[in-house]
């Protein structure tokens, strides 16, 4: 089972405030032993919102929205990938993620990845299957650790 740990973000990280140096060692420690249990696909910090943009689609043509976006209740600050064996384990692994010493506003979502696997036969034809899995394994030859 694939996991998305969800940093949320924050005032701080809207404005750009790099966490201090103890949070980044701690955060480093965290990624060194999702690493040793086998299961980090993969984990990135974002810019804040003010470098991003929205894609927003409705009649016509889609809408390119750029930031930075008033709701930080909706902004993302980083993202982990693991790849474990329940839903369990990923709240184990979320809840051993370190937060600012305050940990005011901090937040975390966790989200179970939707696969093809994930998929009813009938939204899937064979060849739809065939090509979804060749996209995988071609993926995985280019980034062995994803």
């Amino acid at each position: 089972m694939k996991f998305m740990i969800i940093g949320k973000g924050s005032v701080e990280t809207e404005a750009g405030v790099m966490p201090s140096r103890q949070l980044v060692d701690d955060m480093t420690a965290y990624n060194e032993s999702l690493v040793r249990a086998g299961v980090l696909l993969a984990a990135e910090g974002l810019h804040p919102s003010s470098r991003a943009a929205r894609i927003v689609y409705g009649p016509g043509k889609p809408k390119v929205v750029d930031g930075p976006f008033a709701e930080t209740k909706e902004i993302i600050a980083g993202f982990w990938l693991i790849q474990v064996k329940s839903r369990e384990e990923a709240v184990e692994w979320a809840l051993r993620c370190p937060v600012p010493e305050d940990g005011e506003g901090v937040g975390l979502e966790l989200w179970e990845v939707f696969g093809t696997a994930d998929m009813p036969e009938s939204s899937l034809s064979p060849e739809t299957a065939q090509r979804s899995a060749a996209l995988r394994e071609s993926l995985g030859a280019e980034h062995p650790d994803a």
